[in-house]
């Protein structure tokens, strides 16, 4: 489950949504870094999050944050 969790991360990557990911330290669940469209944030969240291996097999709950970026967008948007 874990490979196909992490294909579907190596995914997100290539194609550009996916800036960082990895488990919180201590382990309790990890975090994705994503660059999403402005128009509909949300609906993309969970586009991504449905997708999910881990989520389809209910291994993982997702908790969905849209952040608005004010201090250091511009830094992001060249990653």
């Amino acid at each position: 489950m874990q490979e196909a969790h992490r294909a579907y991360q190596r995914e997100l990557k290539a194609a550009g949504t996916l800036l960082a990911a990895g488990p919180h330290d201590p382990r309790f669940g990890g975090m994705f870094l994503l660059r999403l469209p402005d128009d509909n944030p949300h609906k993309a969240l969970d586009a991504i999050r449905d997708a999910d291996p881990y989520y389809i097999a209910g291994v993982a709950q997702y908790e969905l944050l849209a952040w608005n970026v004010v201090i250091g967008k511009e830094e992001l948007d060249r990653l």
